[in-house]
């Protein structure tokens, strides 16, 4: 089947990828199967994003409360992600994907650490696309960092104590040079945000699916794009406005 045409392609698509430990328990299967086939999932995934022209891709891959989960389900998790870096890294360069990561990386295992610098140096001159893993992330420990930043550049001289502009701060931020999320999608059926980009996706438009991640597919995946064509995204400004905006200007020369 051929791909869909859209009228707006969002640049930034972030996912919620939830649903792996369900989608396996419904089959019988250990929890771990579940992160099995959603590695694949991610696999898919990154290449629909390329096809259809989205420019940047984040994925909500290990939140700062997964350390809470049972001890073997967190060390299959950390195998997994340097399995799938160690496997996809030629296919991201041969599709000039860039990798990027925001998180508390440092507090991975070294293994994974190690793996991810390989990963990001040799995706780093690539442009086109930005693949962005959310790795021991949490919206508010970023935020607890910003401010820890912030109030040190304040101290030192190099912002003035009066700039309370949100540019200023949002400088700060894990995603100081990556663009805000135009959708977020979130899979499994569950309707939260569960601490992801809660500052940077305060204007996204929110898609919920009920399918679980090892299920996600290309199609529901323009079905999820498709949606945000038919939101009408005003950031502020009423639809009048909007209207007013678009409307060719009469007698233009």
């Amino acid at each position: 089947m051929a791909d869909p045409t859209f009228a707006h392609v969002p640049r930034h698509v972030a996912i919620i990828m939830d649903g792996n430990g369900r989608w396996a328990q419904q089959r019988g299967l250990p929890r771990v199967e579940g992160h099995r086939r959603g590695v694949e999932t991610v696999r898919k995934t990154i290449e629909t994003a390329r096809d259809f022209g989205i420019e940047y891709l984040t994925l909500y891959a290990f939140s700062v409360e997964n350390w809470r989960r049972p001890e073997d389900e967190v060390g299959a998790l950390m195998n997994l992600l340097e399995y799938f870096l160690k496997k996809e890294t030629k296919t991201l360069i041969k599709n000039r994907v860039r990798l990027r990561t925001i998180g508390r990386t440092q507090d991975l295992p070294a293994k994974v650490r190690r793996e991810l610098d390989r990963t990001i140096e040799a995706t780093a001159d690539f442009t086109e696309h930005t693949l962005v893993l959310a790795l021991n992330y949490g919206s508010r420990t970023e935020v607890v960092d910003a401010a820890q930043s912030f109030a040190a550049a304040v101290q030192s001289g190099e912002i003035s104590p009066d700039d309370k502009s949100w540019e200023a701060f949002a400088r700060r931020l894990y995603t100081h040079d990556i663009p805000d999320p135009d959708l977020v999608i979130r899979t499994s059926g569950e309707t939260r945000v569960s601490n992801f980009l809660l500052l940077q996706a305060a204007y996204a438009e929110f898609v919920f699916l009920p399918s679980f991640w090892p299920d996600f597919s290309r199609d529901e995946f323009a079905q999820a794009i498709e949606e945000f064509n038919r939101r009408e995204r005003r950031f502020g400004r009423t639809g009048d406005q909007l209207t007013a905006a678009a409307a060719p200007v009469s007698g233009a020369s």
